[in-house]
């Protein structure tokens, strides 16, 4: 995974102030409604969702487009559906 520039975003979700487990639910419900192929990038701030997210994306079936990254209290996700 490369720490190039974001590549283009086709949907932004954003659950700041959600506790987890609702990042990882919402994250994949957005992706079943996307189309293979398209990104989503995922806003979090809960710190938990630094593991999960990923974790359950790819056990899913979705490709961690980047690395997390964290800005602050702020995680984000680039997740290809």
């Amino acid at each position: 995974m490369s720490q190039k520039q974001p590549p283009t975003v086709d949907y932004t979700l954003d659950v700041r102030g959600e506790s987890c487990p609702y990042p990882v639910i919402y994250t994949l419900e957005t992706l079943t409604r996307l189309q293979k192929g398209q990104l989503l990038q995922v806003v979090a701030d809960c710190p938990a969702s630094f593991r999960n997210v990923p974790e359950e994306v790819v056990k899913h079936g979705y490709k961690m487009e980047m690395e997390p990254k964290k800005n602050g209290r702020e995680l984000v996700f680039y997740i290809r559906a």
